[in-house]
């Protein structure tokens, strides 16, 4: 279960900011994720409140915002939504697509202080 490590990483980069930031209480962490990330949205919740155990960050939210597929449609000359994360094909006209354009989120966009 590699979301332990992530989760443990988001806690530790988030206890550092709130440092820079004059030592508030973090309430929340706010993360982007995305389906190619390889990262399982509740196995990471569960394993955010099990690592806050104990921590400054313990009682905070952990947000997960999932972020859809996007390609480069080389006939549509756009970014479009995938077919599936399975089918990376325009969902307008079909074309497979190398370039993935959105899906491989796993970031920490913002933090609740208070």
């Amino acid at each position: 279960m590699h979301e332990l490590s992530i989760a443990l990483s988001i806690i530790e980069g988030a206890q550092e900011e709130a440092e820079r930031h004059g030592g508030g209480r973090v309430s929340a962490v706010h993360v982007k994720v995305g389906p190619l990330s390889g990262v399982v949205r509740d196995s990471l919740l569960f394993a955010y409140d099990l690592a806050c155990e104990g921590t400054p960050l313990n009682g905070s939210r952990l947000l997960v915002e999932e972020t859809p597929v996007t390609i480069h449609c080389p006939a549509c000359g756009m970014e479009r939504a995938a077919v599936s994360v399975e089918q990376l094909c325009c969902s307008v006209c079909g074309k497979p697509s190398a370039e993935v354009m959105q899906g491989r989120e796993l970031e920490v966009v913002a933090l609740e202080l208070e």
